[in-house]
């Protein structure tokens, strides 16, 4: 025990001493970079006073521990006791084949180019999507509204050119718009009356007709090569009853619904009215108003796309109606000659399914075929399915062509892709507003990019741009898209 207190001390001066140690090799690390940057080496004389330093510890210390060995001064850098330092030694730089080590490249530089464009349109891409899909949902959400605008929209384009043209003749603009508004609607009106009133006249014959007609395309299927038995055909009216029988509280149901479609459709019918009746009266203001919407930059371009999207919208509504009639009117005048019952309102059918492009044909088209069918027989079918396949091809040969012309001109598998889309989207009315829909975008995108060609061009030649020198490039940007300048 009388000598922990000894080993204890010494312990503590050995720790000490280490301490210095490292305390003095460090700094004469540092002054060895120094000086072989310089050119010049510690002397003699710091080493001999580091030493004399490292010595005058006033603990005692042994003779193996008190200084370091010549291997230890050779680690630290210095000369071992006893051999002299010259003044001129120096520490030599690496080798010139030590190899390097190269930095880390950028992570961005390192990243392919084209996987960089990818992500660059991928998340572009994203964007726009939810974007759509956001706006999408807010026009679900407001669906009778958007149809209603839209309807008045196609209406305004049929009637305003008459606001116009009882312009040009001096009538006042508000009695012009009120003229064509209530006329408009009166001859919309008696016609959806006319078709009304042909269909419940003729129920009853049609009803008969149609029993008729069954039990003749019975007796024609028993001797029809296609080998149908009558257990067979009873077997499929059956099934017919049992499924009109089980789905009995749906139809129910669809009844009580039908009530609130009804009124879905006088609320959209009254509002389509109320938007036609300003946008006949108030257009040009409320374009002027749109166009205060957009930044000034683009101002221009979208004052000149206005007027070219309603022209296509103009153009498109009056061959449309045009085309429908002259396919009603040719149709019908073949089912009255052939003694197709329900001639008449079938024809009108025909005109009003016209306005949904290609598919409305087809189910006009057919509707007539199958009434004709089941009210007279297999010839008589025959030859109206052979009636409307000529006026169709008239139609889309040479009637369309030559009314709607290079204006409205939309591929064919543009208009089924937009009339399928908008059908899912919003039914019937979603149909029919797809194909001018699609026109008059494809009507804006060209202009906007001629557009742009013309102000990069004319950059380029050093001109001013004509926001700049205070003209409106686009022709006719100063007719909003509701009146026509004619």
């Amino acid at each position: 025990m009388s000598r922990l207190p000894q080993w204890v001390g010494g312990l503590g001066a050995g720790l000490t001493r280490f301490a210095q140690r490292l305390d003095e090799r460090k700094a004469q690390t540092s002054g060895t970079a120094d000086a072989s940057g310089e050119g010049s080496a510690p002397t003699s004389a710091g080493m001999s006073a580091s030493s004399d330093t490292h010595g005058s510890s006033g603990t005692p210390t042994s003779s193996g521990a008190g200084a370091p060995s010549g291997t230890e001064q050779a680690a630290a850098g210095q000369a071992p006791a006893g051999v002299a330092v010259s003044e001129h030694e120096h520490v030599p730089p690496p080798p010139g084949y030590a190899p390097s080590v190269a930095p880390r490249p950028d992570p961005v530089a390192a990243v392919p180019w084209g996987v960089r464009v990818a992500a660059e349109v991928a998340w572009r891409l994203l964007i726009l999507a939810a974007s759509l899909w956001v706006l999408m949902r807010m026009i679900s959400a407001v669906q009778l509204v958007v149809l209603a605008f839209v309807a008045a929209l196609l209406i305004t384009a049929l009637l305003q050119p008459t606001v116009a043209l009882l312009r040009r003749h001096g009538v006042p603009r508000g009695l012009a718009t009120a003229m064509t508004f209530i006329s408009g609607f009166v001859i919309m009106g008696l016609v959806c009356w006319f078709v009304v009133w042909q269909v419940t006249e003729n129920l009853d014959d049609l009803t008969e007709n149609v029993q008729h007609g069954i039990t003749e395309l019975k007796t024609w299927l028993l001797n029809s090569p296609f080998h149908v038995t009558e257990d067979q055909i009873n077997n499929i009216a059956d099934n017919l009853s049992k499924a009109i029988g089980t789905n009995t509280k749906d139809i129910t149901s669809a009844g009580i619904e039908g009530v609130t479609v009804i009124l879905e459709v006088l609320t959209g019918i009254l509002l389509a009215m109320f938007s036609t009746l300003f946008l006949l009266y108030d257009g040009p203001k409320i374009w002027g108003w749109l166009l205060k919407l957009f930044p000034a930059a683009a101002r221009d371009g979208v004052a000149g796309a206005g007027p070219r999207a309603w022209a296509t919208l103009t153009a498109y509504v009056r061959g449309t109606v045009i085309v429908a009639l002259i396919d009603a009117i040719f149709i019908g005048i073949g089912l009255f000659f052939l003694d197709v019952p329900m001639a008449v309102p079938l024809a009108v059918f025909i005109f009003l399914f016209a306005f949904i492009p290609l598919v409305g044909a087809v189910v006009s088209g057919a509707l007539a075929v199958v009434v004709a069918l089941v009210t007279r027989d297999m010839f008589t079918a025959t030859m109206v399915l052979a009636v409307v396949l000529a006026v169709q091809q008239i139609e889309g040969h040479v009637l369309q062509p030559f009314i709607l012309g290079r204006a409205v001109r939309v591929h064919p598998l543009a208009v089924v892709l937009s009339v399928a889309a908008g059908s899912l989207m919003a039914g019937i009315g979603g149909a029919v507003v797809a194909v001018p829909l699609v026109a008059v975008t494809n009507a804006v995108v060209g202009y906007l990019r001629a557009y742009a060609r013309e102000n990069a061009l004319r950059t380029a030649a050093g001109e001013p741009s004509p926001e700049a020198a205070g003209q409106n490039v686009p022709a006719g940007s100063e007719g909003p898209p509701g009146e026509s300048r004619g």
